[in-house]
């Protein structure tokens, strides 16, 4: 078996060859291998196609030198002695004349080079028979994958959160070959075959990549993914993100498994957002001429619920630990949100879940996603509110809302735990306090405190170094408020958030850190008494709204 990973590799040509191609579609759970064989630096689909030919002793496998990561690949395993044949293909930055010419030439040297290692002779009728006819629609309504290679896992990830078509428009999709007339030999398939490889809907790496704002074309929304240290897609995505008049999700992975969470979020919130025709279910209505519902929002720490009634009026709350389980939690809030509105569960007509554990919760009638409820609740809780800051257990989102509580864009914080209330519960851990003892204390600091780092690990050593150091615990949590601060600021600015601020999620008990966020942006934030029940006020409005409107 022949892998390979560029959609610039001969397919046609190496199955006339007596080649059987497969795309290497890798998805390791960590790069312990690629980083003890490269620089830790290389981008994560390279160490990713590294592990992925060590974890199943891949043999074979044809690049192409589309960037210096590819390359790099190609020195590490041919420095490895373990392949039987690695080949790298040069691709021209060009499509003139003499580019496909040499195109020509460097073809022969691999259908060359792989006869003599295969002992297979070219088969024409072989070659023509590996086409295939491309068969999505480019003027059908589609969500398309821009950007970075993404992969099968990736495109099904995504294909699922949508009603409508997703076209795989990435560095490695978009493949599309026209076939090259009727050869008899190999010499007259590389003459037609060349030209088309060749010209390709380009890639980021080709010198005119100008047709690549053809692919968005009939697009009702673009997902563009990007991947660290990948800079050729890092600057296009900036040049759509000025450009194009449609919703734009970015997202950015490494080529793991990790972060399927926070991923699945946020492409349901673009859903959500773009009306794609994400199906909730609506259960028959009760007969008793009263409608209630509920929102619950199971988070990482605490899970909250919300009964309303059809008036929209808050009639029953609860904010309870999560403890071990999603679906224990839920029961947990719900049955004390029912108790304090009086009536029973059997009264509730719909019942709506979100956060991170909205999935899990068995007797939920529909899921909607928490960026969805944060705005509607945000807009419930003060209609002028337009920016929307909700510093949770295990992530941060700043999102952009309408007049109508509707989404307009959002940011989410990176996988780690940075700025997050996570980080603010083991800073008080680290410093004996609990978040209550530790909110009131940080109000009353003498001294900047300067918190450089903003991992978890590396700011727990800051503090333990600066409780040693005798600095007043007030200076040391102010420092804590300012770094939680700056980096939500951050995400406020990379959304373009407007005024009209209003903080949600249990942090906005924090003062300090509602001070420090005030003085970073200028600007008043609006703290609601109810603001940790945002997303299961939201929840429950989700509900009422589909039923009575």
């Amino acid at each position: 078996m022949m892998y390979y990973v560029c959609k610039y590799t001969p397919l046609e040509l190496m199955e006339g060859l007596g080649a059987q191609m497969m795309r290497l579609e890798p998805l390791p759970s960590n790069f312990d291998i690629a980083e003890s064989l490269g620089h830790p630096n290389m981008c994560g689909y390279g160490k990713a196609v590294i592990e992925e030919i060590y974890a199943k002793d891949i043999k074979e496998i044809l690049l192409v030198d589309c960037c210096d990561v590819i390359r790099r690949v190609y020195d590490i395993l041919v420095e490895s002695g373990r392949m039987d044949f690695v080949y790298l293909l040069e691709l021209p930055h060009k499509t003139g004349l003499a580019e496909t010419e040499l195109f020509k030439m460097n073809l022969r040297k691999l259908a060359k080079a792989y006869s003599a290692y295969s002992g297979t002779a070219f088969d024409v009728k072989r070659a023509m028979s590996a086409f295939t006819e491309t068969k999505k629609n480019p003027d059908e309504k589609h969500i398309s994958i821009l950007g970075a290679h993404g992969g099968k896992y990736l495109y099904k990830t995504i294909s699922g959160k949508f009603s409508m078509p997703v076209h795989d428009d990435t560095c490695t999709g978009n493949r599309s070959i026209d076939v090259p007339g009727t050869p008899e030999n190999i010499d007259e398939f590389i003459d037609g075959y060349a030209p088309g490889l060749l010209r390709q809907t380009p890639c980021m790496r080709m010198y005119d990549n100008s047709t690549r704002g053809e692919t968005a074309k009939g697009t009702a929304g673009i997902i563009y993914h990007t991947m660290k240290f990948c800079d050729y897609y890092s600057f296009e995505y900036m040049g759509i993100k000025n450009k194009t008049g449609v919703p734009l999700l970015k997202i950015e992975t490494d080529c793991t498994s990790q972060s399927e969470g926070q991923l699945s979020t946020r492409l349901e919130a673009f859903a959500e957002t773009i009306d794609t025709g994400v199906k909730r279910r609506r259960p028959d209505m009760k007969t008793d001429g009263k409608i209630y519902t509920a929102g619950i929002d199971s988070g990482s720490t605490s899970t909250d619920a919300v009964i309303m009634d059809r008036d929209k009026n808050i009639i029953g709350k609860a904010i309870v630990p999560t403890g071990a389980g999603a679906t224990n939690g839920a029961k947990k809030a719900l049955a004390a949100a029912l108790e304090e509105a009086g009536i029973n569960e059997d009264s509730l007509t719909l019942t709506v879940t979100t956060g991170y554990g909205r999935e899990n919760i068995s007797f939920g009638d529909s899921s909607v996603t928490e960026i969805t409820c944060h705005a509607k609740g945000a807009h419930y809780l003060d209609p002028s509110a337009r920016t929307v800051i909700d510093i949770g257990g295990q992530d941060s989102k700043a999102i952009r809302i309408d007049e109508n509580g509707s989404v307009l864009s959002f940011v989410m914080n990176d996988k780690c735990a940075a700025g997050t209330g996570r980080f603010l519960d083991m800073m008080a851990r680290t410093m004996e306090l609990t978040l209550d003892e530790m909110g009131e204390l940080g109000l009353h600091w003498k001294n900047d405190v300067v918190i450089s780092n903003m991992c978890t690990v590396f700011a727990e050593s800051e503090v333990v170094s600066l409780v040693a150091q005798d600095t007043p615990p007030a200076d040391i949590i102010h420092g804590l408020n300012n770094s939680v601060a700056g980096k939500t600021v951050s995400l406020v600015k990379r959304l373009g958030g407007e005024k009209g601020y209003i903080m949600t999620g249990g942090v906005a008990k924090n003062k300090g850190i509602v001070e420090a966020l005030e003085e970073k942006l200028g600007e008043k934030v609006f703290i609601s008494e109810n603001a940790q029940l945002c997303g299961a006020i939201g929840a429950a409005l989700i509900g009422m709204e589909s039923l009575t409107e």
